[in-house]
Order: structure tokens, then sequence, then C-alpha cells
């Protein structure tokens, strides 16, 4: 019976003690929750329902003089200026195509000699590149003495028959030259030079034929002008056909540069502009002018490509060479602001205007060319207004916060400091 009761007794403590630390739990949650609700009311935002805001500025921020300092915000004036400039881009060399020449061969032969002569090797006019042997100039040759002794017979008035028609036998009648016969006679001369200058003979060869008339056949292939050899395809024993190409030579006095410029760019290079060229390896500087020729569209690399030409002293300058370009540049009156300042987002191009007292307004805008750094503005924007030029990335990201909830201002206070 004592037993019975003493599993009762202990029983009932069990439930008792059970109950009642069930109840200091629930006190101490409940009292932790309130604890934790007054906490996260320590800090509250500032009501700026008071501040005076442009109802459509949607997506204004405002950002307190410390978080201006903290995020390296900068802000600027809009000013309406007159910009100038150097417009720098990269050229390449090119021989000027009008001083181009080309030596073939106007009559089939073989070649007997060939100089020392290769491509790269400078050459002056009338130096000797080749002799060779062609059938053809054995006939020029024989016409051009023909005449030559013709125009000396005619000179000195011998060989012509005088009023009566009768000369004793080994007598020569003289008399007065013929100007006409003499003239005719001196276009022979010409006419039969040119066809051994066109034939391939040298103007001191043919000088030389006149003096000696002896018959050569050795005829020798000359340089037609000063230059460097830029081509060459001849050989010794060489058989070869009309019209054959031997020689490439092109004057590296002035030359040319081409430059690659996007079409936005090509609107400052107008003709007769001068512009700077630099040689950066060497440190040479020449003086360039814009070419009067339009520029020609490049489908591939979708460029305009621009002439340029230069005097080349020294012939320093050569084909295929890079350059630097330098072009004055002086644009009309615009507003211009730094690119930097701009967020293009799509075909949106977008700024952020100060308002005062910490507000930040986005502002869409119209833009214009762009000049190095600069880039004019052309709607939006009025010469006065203060714009962020850096740290408006950081705006940007709030603004679109704050517009995506309500549409209306956000605040952008300094991290607190729970310590």
């Amino acid at each position: 019976m004592k037993r019975t009761v003493y599993l009762i007794l202990i029983l009932v403590l069990v439930i008792s003690a059970f109950l009642l630390g069930r109840k200091f739990t629930v006190k101490e949650v409940k009292e932790a929750s309130s604890s934790s609700v007054s906490q996260s009311q320590v800090y509250t935002p500032p009501d700026n329902s008071g501040e005076e805001i442009s109802p459509s500025s949607s997506g204004t921020v405002e950002i307190t003089p410390e978080r201006q300092q903290l995020i390296g915000l900068r802000v600027a004036q809009v000013e309406k200026s007159q910009l100038s400039s150097n417009l720098r881009i990269l050229g390449r060399v090119a021989f000027d195509e009008r001083r181009a020449y080309i030596v073939n061969s106007a009559a089939a032969g073989w070649v007997r000699e060939i100089s020392t002569l290769t491509v790269g090797s400078a050459v002056k006019k009338g130096e000797k590149l080749a002799t060779f042997y062609s059938p053809e100039f054995l006939s020029s040759q024989q016409a051009y003495f023909y005449a030559l002794n013709a125009l000396d017979r005619f000179t000195k008035g011998e060989g012509v028959m005088g009023e009566e028609g009768e000369m004793g036998e080994g007598e020569e009648e003289k008399i007065s030259p013929n100007p006409d016969q003499i003239k005719l006679t001196k276009a022979n001369i010409q006419q039969y030079g040119d066809t051994l200058r066109s034939l391939g003979m040298g103007e001191k060869q043919i000088e030389e034929l006149g003096r000696t008339r002896k018959f050569t056949d050795q005829i020798e292939m000359t340089s037609p002008a000063n230059g460097i050899i830029i081509a060459r395809n001849i050989y010794v024993g060489q058989r070869f056909e009309k019209t054959t190409e031997f020689f490439k030579i092109t004057d590296l006095s002035r030359v040319w540069i081409l430059a690659d410029v996007f079409e936005n760019e090509a609107q400052y290079l107008k003709p007769g502009i001068k512009a700077k060229v630099t040689l950066p390896q060497m440190k040479k500087i020449y003086n360039a002018i814009v070419s009067n020729v339009p520029p020609f569209f490049d489908a591939q690399t979708r460029t305009l490509k621009v002439r340029l030409e230069a005097d080349n002293p020294g012939q320093i300058m050569r084909p295929d060479m890079f350059v630097d370009i330098e072009l004055p540049v002086r644009m009309p009156p615009a507003i211009t602001v730094p690119s930097e300042a701009i967020i293009f987002s799509g075909m949106k191009k977008t700024v952020f205007v100060d308002l005062g007292n910490g507000f930040f307004e986005p502002r869409q805008i119209e833009t214009g060319w762009r000049l190095g750094n600069r880039i004019e503005v052309v709607k939006g924007l009025k010469p006065g207004d203060r714009i962020v030029i850096s740290g408006n990335f950081l705006i940007d990201s709030e603004s679109k916060l704050g517009g995506a909830g309500f549409g209306s201002s956000r605040t952008i206070e300094p991290e607190r400091s729970d310590h």
C-alpha cells in the first residue's frame, strides 16, 4: 500500500515539473521575439516626403554628402564651347601610283646581261638595268643612220642638182641648204629615234649611235626615272616576247599615306588639311596634306580609306611602313560632355542631373559627333546644368531599384555600424 502511494507522488512531481518548465520556455521565447522587434527598429530611414522633387523625376535618388564623398561622386557644369583637338590615327605608306614606271619589252628577243640591282635597290634615271638582243633593232638603226646622213648632206648643200641639171664627172655642185628639206629630215630623225626608244633602247645609247654611226646588237635597257626597284622579273638567257614586264620602278620622293577611318571621323579629313606624320621607330616627322581624291568605302573593314600625300626626302618612308598621323581638328561651338558622364543602355543614353540638396535625376539625351573624350549633346541638356561625371553607375543602379518599386525617390545613406 505504501509503495503505491510513493509511485503516485513521484508521478505527480514529474508532471508538475514538466508543466512548469514549459511555461518558462514560452515566456522566454516571447521576450526574445519582443527584443528582436525593438532592435530592428533602432534605425528608421528619414521621411523625405516633404522634400521638393519634380513630379516627373521618376528614378530620382537622394545621396547624402557623406555617401557622395565615399563613392567619389563628382559633378561638373555643362557649357557650350568650341573644341579643338588632335585626331590620331594609324596610316600605311604606299607608293604614288602616278610615279610608278614599268620597264617592259616592245619586241621579242633574248636577255644577255643583267645588272646587280635587285628589289629594293635605288636606281637613277638612265642607269643600265640589262642588255638584250632583238633583230628588230637592225632595221630601225639602219633607218636612223640614213636620216642622219641625209641631214649631213642637206646641211652642207651636197648632192643637189644645179639649175642646168648637168654636172661633170666626179664633180658635185654645192648650193645653199634647203630649209624645207632640212626640216623634213630632222622630223624623220626624231621619228626613227622614237622608234628605237619605244623598242627599249636608252637615250644614251641612241646618242652614241648618232655619234659613231655603227650598228650594235647589244641593246641596253635603262631606268626611266630615279626611284626604287619594287619588282624584278628577268634572267640571263631568257627568251622573251613583246610586252614582257622586266622591272617595276617607283619614285619615292613623294609618297601616299593611306588611313582607315570610321564614317564619323571622315568629316575631319577634308581636302587640303595639313597633318603631321611620324615614324615612331625612327622619330622622323613629315608634313602631309589630305588629298582631294574622295575616300572610298571598304566593305570588309567597314571603314573609309583616306589618302594623304607627303614629300619623302631621303626616301626614308618605304611602302607598307606604318606611321602615326596627327590631324588638328576644330569643331563648331556646341554643348559637349565627357564620355564617362553618359550611361549607354541599348538605344538610350542617360546622364544624371544634379537637382540640388543631394537629389539626382536621370535624363535621356541625344548625342552627335565625338571628338576624343568629348561627345556632343544635341538634345536633353542646356548650358548651366550640372551633371554627374564620376560615380554615375552606382546612382544608376540605385535609381533602377527605386523605380522598380513605386517610381519614387530613393535615399542612399552611408552604412551604419552596430559597434
